[in-house]
């Protein structure tokens, strides 16, 4: 198992944008796309057990983690999409496997539908139609946005507030989160490393065009497509993961159990064994070409 990470940067829309990679470099990529207030890093734990396979790379969101805040607060599919291209174009990949969480799963989706000949397979994590717009987490979402802090007293109060958001995560999910979304302020006081304010502006104000229809992408897809709905998620309705796989045979349902909208999160292994059962049905063995 290959635990070496590397730090690459992109410039998309003139912003410089932050890739975190794990594995060979000419091994078949993985790129994948967090959450609305995720990072990178949340990916490592899903990661590291596949270095010795895959190329992973995972990009710090216009906004998030170490990439620059998008000063126009562009937070939406249209602009990340860009961004998306940008890492492919930069980093030269041919094909690859799309892997998107969320908001991540939404840009995958369209990604996915609009370029089939790029990708060997495609993973959603919790996303589907309509769950931006409509549901029960979209709206849980919302009021979370709406609650969140500037900053905190101190680490523990940080910490309390991210266990209070997220019950079901697990304690290393936890800590991950504070560590690589928040930041200590020059008064001693802990802030967020990404755009909150930015992005809850953009998310709260955002119209349904700017959150996209994604019926017609997903009836578009023709590559083979993992969807992975948590269990107990308030997300990705149970009655919509199965319209998606019944009105197209390239998409895979797996429920993970003991899992909210925060799959990996919450149950790794329970995603880990439908994913990796997913990638050894592709069958990736030949290594990408580089684009001239």
């Amino acid at each position: 198992m290959s635990t070496h990470v590397r730090e690459t940067w992109i410039r998309s829309e003139g912003l410089n944008l932050r890739c975190v990679e794990w594995g060979d470099i000419a091994a078949p990529a993985i790129v994948a796309l967090h959450g609305l207030r995720s990072f990178a890093h949340t990916w490592e734990p899903v990661a590291l057990p596949l270095a010795d396979r895959y190329r992973f790379i995972a990009l710090d969101q216009r906004g998030r983690g170490h990439s620059d805040w998008d000063p126009q607060r562009r937070y939406f599919t249209e602009h990340y999409l860009r961004d998306l291209q940008a890492l492919v174009d930069e980093l030269r990949l041919d094909r690859f496997i799309l892997l998107g969480h969320s908001m991540g799963g939404a840009t995958a989706f369209v990604h996915a539908a609009a370029n089939p000949q790029r990708l060997h397979g495609l993973v959603i994590e919790d996303m589907g139609p309509g769950a931006s717009a409509s549901s029960a987490g979209a709206e849980r979402i919302r009021r979370e946005l709406q609650a969140t802090p500037d900053r905190f007293a101190g680490w523990a109060e940080a910490q309390a507030f991210w266990r209070a958001q997220r019950p079901g995560v697990s304690e290393a999910a936890l800590s991950a989160r504070v560590r690589h979304s928040m930041k200590a302020d020059a008064d001693g006081s802990v802030v967020w490393r990404h755009d909150a304010a930015g992005i809850a502006a953009a998310r709260l104000a955002a119209t349904p065009q700017q959150l996209v229809d994604l019926w017609p992408h997903v009836d578009a897809l023709t590559v083979p497509t993992l969807l992975l709905r948590g269990a107990c998620s308030d997300f990705l309705a149970r009655d919509t993961a199965q319209a998606m796989a019944q009105r197209n045979p390239c998409i895979r349902l797996a429920e993970v159990a003991d899992a909210s909208h925060y799959v990996h999160d919450d149950n790794l292994p329970g995603f880990e064994a439908p994913l990796h059962a997913f990638l050894a049905d592709l069958d990736v063995a030949a290594r990408p070409r580089r684009l001239p």
